[in-house]
């Protein structure tokens, strides 16, 4: 192994010419194969075995739409602290998972066990959305943060 190499814990080696093909894709999923081929100087037929290669190894997962500026100023975004009670961490989780507004659920340490990602309307709506959430049988306490805006997606 090289020093440009990075060994995931899956076992599998990520060279820098993999390494910049995740960034490509992370850029724009929607790039032809022609063009990563390019810009990464390598064989179409080379791109293809190391898409192949990443999507078999679950490291690329799905290709996704990320939603530009025109759609995000219409809707207003959160992030949900949330404390469990005790032994409800999963049934909290599971419930959140069946909320079509919560985009992303995520497990942390701390005072918090869980932030979840919220995405609604408008403030009304996300209002209603909050009040919901805090109702869930296993919550303790919330704390939201409302974004304002967004200096850094990747």
């Amino acid at each position: 192994m090289n020093d440009r190499e990075i060994d995931l814990q899956s076992g599998v080696r990520l060279d820098e010419t993999d390494e910049s093909l995740l960034a490509l894709l992370r850029r724009d999923a929607r790039l032809p194969i022609a063009q990563l081929a390019k810009e990464l100087t390598i064989p179409r037929g080379q791109l293809y075995s190391r898409l192949a290669r990443l999507e078999e190894a679950g490291i690329v997962a799905g290709y996704t739409v990320r939603l530009g500026e025109a759609y995000a100023a219409g809707r207003i975004r959160a992030h949900m602290m949330i404390k469990t009670a005790p032994r409800w961490h999963r049934e909290v989780e599971s419930a959140l998972e069946h909320i079509a507004r919560v985009q992303a659920v995520h497990a942390i340490s701390g005072e918090y066990d869980i932030i979840a990602m919220l995405e609604a309307e408008d403030s009304r709506h996300l209002n209603d959305l909050i009040d919901d959430i805090g109702m869930l049988e296993g919550i303790e306490r919330t704390s939201t943060s409302v974004i304002l805006a967004t200096k850094l997606e990747r």
